[in-house]
């Protein structure tokens, strides 16, 4: 078996379960996107368990749940303005204007395979939402997986 965790792989099955099957091929394996975020982040099995509470809040449009996620100040664009959302009450009071249905739409169907990962973070459903190791201190010895960005 490759590195990839047994909750990986469980996380991917039900993403992939809950996701309508779109008729293409997979252009990487979830064994690269793990490798790939592996590589470039550190902690790809950290990024299970957030990537799997995202995807299960905005199918359900549970804005605490989102909030909880984000790292603030939480840059994100709706409505063609640029907000800094600069806490997680904020985020929840105005949820539904900073994050649009098509968004939670797409976030909720996405399946691990289909992952951008760069040197910026990982990519969810065509650059609607960011993710990224967030450094817990100075040295970035300690980090967490969070929402770095929101683009509606």
């Amino acid at each position: 078996m490759s590195r990839l965790s047994a909750a990986l792989l469980l996380a991917g099955a039900m993403l992939l379960a809950t996701a309508p099957f779109t008729g293409r091929a997979a252009a990487q394996s979830d064994n690269e996107v793990y490798d790939r975020i592996e590589e470039l982040h550190g902690d790809a099995a950290g990024f299970d368990r957030p990537l799997r509470q995202l995807v299960l809040a905005m199918r359900s449009g549970d804005a605490e749940t989102v909030a909880v996620l984000a790292e603030y100040p939480l840059t994100v664009k709706a409505n063609g303005e640029t907000y800094d959302v600069e806490n997680a009450e904020d985020f929840i009071e105005n949820f539904g204007d900073l994050v649009t249905p098509e968004t939670r739409r797409a976030v909720s169907r996405q399946q691990y395979e289909d992952l951008f990962v760069s040197s910026e973070g990982v990519m969810l459903a065509n650059g609607a939402v960011w993710m990224g190791a967030v450094c817990d201190d100075n040295a970035c010895d300690e980090s967490h997986w969070a929402i770095i960005a929101i683009n509606n």
